[in-house]
């Protein structure tokens, strides 16, 4: 294996569910190079390929299918806090998290209708049909969150789409 190969491949280990862009910036490799190496790996089986939320992401092959998105999810700011506000208050409702986090009901349901699709969060409904949030894997998601910071841009992507949604909301306040 080239010392070009080695290095991509152990960024990628470092750096589960890294997508290709970030791959790229974080790298002394030019894209063309880091795209002919991943395509290497990924026909090695050093690397797994999986498309998420419209992004292509690269993870070592040990990380199993609920483990690759979920980490994909960790990617985002606005879901990793919503996920870390459930750790420290499960269980709450959605007006609490969105309250707690100032984020809009609207994105705070964007971002859970994805960690329910993944079985990160439940819902669950009483009598009143009231809204119950919970953690579905508590173990695995603790020690999953601790292996991923959002990057850079995907925080902005978050903080802009709060901006917005403030924005939005301003004068149905007045």
């Amino acid at each position: 294996m080239t010392t070009t190969r080695r290095q991509i491949r152990t960024h990628v280990q470092r750096n589960a569910g890294i997508h290709f862009n970030e791959l790229v910036r974080e790298s002394e490799f030019a894209p063309g190079q880091v795209q002919y190496h991943i395509r290497q790996l990924l026909a090695a089986d050093e690397l797994v390929r999986s498309e998420f939320y419209g992004r292509t992401h690269y993870y070592p092959p040990e990380y199993d299918e609920w483990e690759r998105a979920t980490l994909a999810l960790f990617r985002r700011e606005t879901a990793r806090n919503v996920v870390v506000h459930l750790i420290e208050h499960e269980p709450t409702t959605p007006a609490a998290v969105a309250d707690t986090l100032d984020i809009a009901r609207s994105t705070l349901e964007y971002h859970l209708d994805r960690l329910v699709e993944q079985g990160v969060v439940e819902k669950t409904y009483d009598e009143r049909n009231r809204v119950t949030l919970r953690l579905a894997n508590a173990e695995g998601t603790g020690r999953l969150l601790s292996t991923v910071e959002p990057t850079v841009p995907d925080r902005l992507v978050d903080r802009f789409t709060r901006l917005v949604d403030g924005l939005l909301e301003e004068p149905a306040n007045r």
